[in-house]
């Protein structure tokens, strides 16, 4: 009687076995990559529950506002301070952008044990729930840097549920995490991969490139298909105006001003981080909730006095100027959103900068196109000034310009996006070192083991 464990001397058995194992390790696979690709569609709700949070935070806050002049002098200063003890005692990490948490867990050395960590799921409830109600109280903040860590957190929560035979490691999917969150952010998925290339890869490998393109595509295909192709932002073209040489007048104006506007209000940034002194320096350190209330009290005078101008991201203003049903937009406008962001960016609130930055640029451009008598038809110039200070804000010239170019549907005027960028970025290292590398070096000093417990 033959063995049935074998057929024509054939070890039936470890056949079997030796099929199941590609099997086997196929399925592991493809589970993998469904909980990586789940992660990237999460990453694009959560970047859409935050802007639709946002969004009716602020809109409410307007409203109240000019129904009620006494609001904000009330709600902005009781609100912040509120803000900032919630995120000290229950979500210490989510302060301010979020870029900067993201470069420093990547750049982290691997040997300091006693590392606080600045992306959990914890951060991630922090950074939506308190960014937006500090948009609800008035303060010239973003969401789009806040999303990158959203995105880097939801990456780095799913990293434990993959299979160590992927070879996927924690940095790539902090990478393709935070590009993807820009991605989803702004409804601008190649700006999400220049982002990743530009301003987080710095020191990884390169062969991680596909992951991130995965995330930021299903991060973006994510939002559109809940927002829509028009996006949070703005549509329907630039129309370009006179000759060659007009154009080059307007990217060498733009880049100019938005240079040396962008490079001061990155420096004061990085001087409130680092290098601030003085008794209001010891103040914040010292009592940074009653520090935190007084900074609510100015964005309210400052908006009493500017006409509700300064409060929330100043998306549509800037969108109301590009669609031209905001000519009369008072001079002010941009000056008064430098400093009320500036203020906001001090108290120690989450919250980023990208949005009110390019209101802060389209704000400048209204302004300069008298100069260049483009009154009539200023979007060119406002979409390159929104160009110019960002990039010299965030030196990142290739994702200023990407950004605002998916945005406004700027094709036609790509090339001067790409100068004014370049340019602004170059003007702003006068000024001061890169905003983001700055701010994240600081965040490791302060993790230093020797560091621990001072200040």
């Amino acid at each position: 009687m033959s063995d049935r464990s074998s057929l024509f001397g054939i070890d039936l058995k470890r056949l079997r076995e030796a099929f199941r194992r590609p099997q086997a390790d196929y399925l592991t696979l493809w589970l993998g990559r469904l909980v990586f690709w789940g992660g990237a569609v999460g990453v694009g709700v959560l970047a859409v529950l935050f802007a639709e949070l946002s969004s009716a935070l602020g809109q409410w806050f307007v409203t109240a506002a000019a129904r009620h002049v006494w609001l904000p002098f009330v709600l902005t200063p009781l609100g912040g301070a509120f803000c900032v003890w919630l995120t000290r005692r229950f979500f210490a990490g989510a302060e301010g952008s979020g870029i900067p948490q993201v470069q420093a867990e990547l750049r982290r050395p691997p040997e300091w044990r006693n590392w606080k960590p600045l992306l959990s799921v914890r951060i991630i409830f922090g950074k939506i729930l308190v960014g937006a109600s500090a948009l609800g109280c008035g303060f010239s903040l973003g969401r789009e840097g806040p999303c990158v860590q959203v995105g880097a957190s939801l990456m780095n929560a799913i990293h434990g549920f993959l299979p160590t035979s992927l070879g996927i490691q924690r940095q790539h999917l902090l990478v393709a995490g935070g590009a993807a969150g820009i991605a989803a952010a702004f409804n601008a998925p190649l700006a999400g991969i220049l982002f990743a290339i530009e301003e987080l890869t710095r020191g990884v490998e390169t062969r991680m490139s596909g992951l991130v393109i995965t995330a930021i595509v299903l991060a973006g295909v994510t939002a559109q298909a809940l927002m829509g192709n028009s996006g949070n932002f703005f549509g329907g073209g630039i129309l370009i105006i006179g000759g060659d040489s007009d154009q080059l007048k307007a990217v060498a104006l733009a880049a100019l001003v938005c240079g040396v506007a962008g490079g001061l209000f990155s420096r004061i940034m990085v001087l409130g981080a680092s290098r601030w002194q003085g008794w209001l320096a010891r103040f914040r350190e010292k009592r940074p909730i009653r520090f935190a209330a007084c900074c609510g009290f100015l964005v309210a005078a400052l908006g009493y006095v500017s006409g509700g101008i300064s409060f929330g991201s100043g998306l549509e203003q800037t969108r109301a100027l590009l669609e031209a049903e905001e000519g009369n937009l008072p001079w002010h406008f941009a000056p008064v959103k430098f400093v009320a962001t500036l203020i906001a960016y001090l108290s120690g609130l989450p919250g980023g900068i990208f949005a009110p930055s390019l209101a802060i640029g389209a704000g400048l451009g209204h302004n300069l196109a008298p100069l260049l008598q483009q009154v009539d038809a200023p979007a060119m110039l406002l979409t390159l000034c929104m160009a110019g200070f960002l990039a010299a804000t965030t030196q990142a010239p290739i994702t200023s310009f990407v950004i605002v170019m998916e945005m406004a549907d700027g094709y036609s005027i790509v090339l001067g996006l790409m100068m004014v960028s370049l340019i602004s970025s170059g003007i702003s290292r006068f000024f001061s070192p890169p905003l983001y590398s700055s701010l994240s070096a600081g965040m490791i000093e302060r993790q230093r083991p020797e560091n621990k417990g001072k200040g």
